[in-house]
């Protein structure tokens, strides 16, 4: 489970991943080299903060980090305001960071961590920059879509952006109607919370075009999705 600080409680953006894995001298040799050759920050071996400087407004630092918490810490609050000032957004981490005080008082920034830890990152290695990992249970391709909340992660294919930014808004629709109509005494809340009868779904119906001007997308649209969704 993640748990998120900071003066938000939803992010979103796209994501640029980066991938730690335990150190291995031949490995890191040619880290170093292939970043001495990038023009990186290679001199005192510091890939912790390579990732970083590719950032740009509106990306979401993703960082699979094995979940190493003593001496595996992903950034303190310098790094953070590193991210932040890039990417006016944050990250999701999997693993921990150092100097919550410091990172809390980084106005704006967010990160979603497994944890925290005073110590610094040693023995640990970049490996890539903007490839596959693995956050949890997801495997998180760059530039999928990261919605962040208080209470979990979901990264998003861009592929599939669109038709779930449409079903969720959707399903908000049927949540806010049937728990209005909960609360009013009209229907049950297993009648809710099951298939729908013919009366509820004509309810909602006349109900969205009485709220038209709230709604989140045009009412054609609500009613293309309708025709194709057996509620």
């Amino acid at each position: 489970m993640v748990k998120e600080f900071g003066t938000e409680t939803v992010m979103t953006g796209r994501a640029v991943t980066a991938q730690f894995m335990p150190l291995r001298p031949d490995l890191e040799k040619q880290v170093i080299e292939q970043g001495r050759k990038e023009d990186r920050a290679w001199e005192q071996k510091r890939t912790v903060s390579w990732a970083i400087s590719t950032l740009v407004e509106g990306n979401v630092y993703v960082v699979d980090a094995y979940c190493k918490p003593h001496l595996g810490t992903v950034m303190g609050s310098n790094l953070g305001n590193g991210v932040y000032e890039r990417s006016k957004c944050g990250g999701v981490f999997y693993g921990h960071v150092r100097d919550m005080e410091g990172l809390r008082k980084a106005d704006g920034f967010n990160v979603w961590i497994k944890g925290s830890d005073p110590s610094y990152m040693r023995q640990t290695l970049l490996t890539a920059i903007n490839a596959p990992v693995r956050i949890g249970n997801a495997v998180v391709l760059p530039g999928d879509a990261v919605l962040a909340k208080r209470d979990g992660v979901i990264f998003i294919p861009p592929h599939l952006l669109e038709h779930i930014v449409l079903t969720g808004e959707v399903t908000a629709l049927f949540d806010l109607f049937g728990q209005q109509r909960i609360r009013e005494g009209k229907y049950s809340a297993g009648a809710i919370d099951s298939v729908w009868t013919d009366e509820i779904k004509q309810d909602f119906r006349s109900w969205t075009k009485s709220n038209e001007s709230s709604l989140p997308m045009p009412l054609k649209n609500l009613d293309d999705f309708l025709k194709k969704r057996n509620f």
